[in-house]
């Protein structure tokens, strides 16, 4: 296939938020040009757009991801056979992951059904696949003899963007036709601490009871404007997914998601959820770039930066198509603050970059 990348670059302001902690419960962070920005993992915001992708599409094109496996396909099997007990399920859902390859070892809880010793990434078509070749085999029938494919074929959309892998079965791991950039932020951040106390109310009721709080704590959190990237290679995806209408869902389930997603990392305190300042969604046919180096040399403006960074994102994606060479096949942008991209794109509003990207697409998927 004609090698075809979809480029997606955010800038999104956050205020006061703490959207992806580290061991010690403070913000993630990163030194970048010299200086600490605020980070969110890629982990963090693929995690988000996952969640995000069952808003759109069937649950039944989704994937499970779960240490669970036995007991996943122990329900199924019931499912597919209610003369089927729990235990009998059990068995038969042990039985067909040995012979797929997947060592199980016993649950943390007494009782439990076992576990992989490792997540396991599962379409649902594959789960349901599984299962019925575990009730094939009943009662001293025969496995199918590609049962191992079975774990292999129909990839949801999820495992075929974010890939799979799996250790003891190096030959069902998939690769990702997408990847996701650490976000940062475009400037330097010094982490705060928010100093809070909780009231027991019963207790505050009782004159002779002190008046001191029920408890007491800190929350670290920061406040930036981020820079986000993902590339997704169309042509893995086609071979992670088969069916082109397929493909062109997936991207644009992914490029929905990914723009207006957002870990949910102390949401409920900082109501911190924003959409982004601006979006450039670029369609190349030579190479992945991400343009984080606009900012490696941190904005310090004390007059807001998203304006500033949009400017700076601009100026740094022209001045590499000038010295590489490097043209989009086409582009498009969104957001209140895209006009300061300039002629980088053709401006629309998101709901329709979205499709329009999907016509490109599949213009090129025809042509192969």
């Amino acid at each position: 296939m004609t090698r075809t990348y979809i480029d997606v670059h955010v800038l999104q302001t956050v205020p006061p938020s703490n959207l992806n902690r580290d061991d010690t419960g403070s913000p993630k962070t990163a030194f970048f040009g010299g200086v600490r920005r605020a980070r969110v993992s890629s982990q963090a915001w693929k995690r988000a757009t996952r969640q995000a992708f069952a808003r759109d599409l069937d649950p039944s094109a989704l994937g499970v991801r779960s240490r669970r496996v036995v007991e996943l396909l122990a329900e199924q099997i019931q499912a597919a056979d209610a003369s089927v007990d729990e235990a009998q399920a059990i068995t038969l859902a042990e039985e067909v992951l040995g012979k797929v390859g997947i060592k199980l070892k016993p649950a943390r809880k007494k009782e439990a059904p076992q576990e992989s010793g490792f997540l396991l990434f599962l379409s649902r078509r594959q789960i349901q696949n599984l299962a019925n070749a575990a009730l094939a085999a009943r009662d001293g029938g025969e496995y199918p003899p590609d049962v191992k494919k079975l774990a292999d074929l129909e990839h949801s959309v999820d495992i075929a963007l974010f890939g799979r892998m799996i250790a003891d079965q190096t030959d069902l791991n998939v690769d990702a036709a997408a990847q996701v950039a650490h976000a940062i932020s475009v400037h330097a951040v010094e982490d705060e601490s928010d100093y809070f106390t909780a009231v027991d109310d019963h207790k505050a009721a009782d004159e002779e009871e002190d008046a001191g709080a029920g408890m007491i704590g800190t929350v670290e959190f920061n406040s930036s404007t981020l820079y986000r990237y993902a590339t997704v290679d169309l042509a893995r995806l086609a071979e992670n997914l088969g069916d082109p209408a397929a493909v062109r869902r997936a991207v644009e389930v992914f490029l929905d998601c990914f723009v207006t997603s957002m870990p949910t990392g102390k949401q409920n305190t900082f109501a911190n959820r924003t959409l982004p300042d601006a979006v450039l969604v670029q369609v190349r046919d030579d190479q992945p770039v991400n343009y984080v180096g606009a900012f490696e040399e941190a904005i310090e403006s004390r007059s807001g930066r998203a304006k500033v960074a949009v400017e700076r994102l601009a100026g740094h994606a022209s001045e590499l198509a000038e010295a590489y060479g490097l043209q989009p096949v086409a582009s498009f942008m969104a957001g209140p603050a895209a006009g300061g991209l300039g002629a980088l794109g053709e401006r629309r509003p998101w709901p329709e970059v979205v499709p329009a990207v999907g016509d490109v697409l599949a213009s090129r998927l025809a042509a192969v």
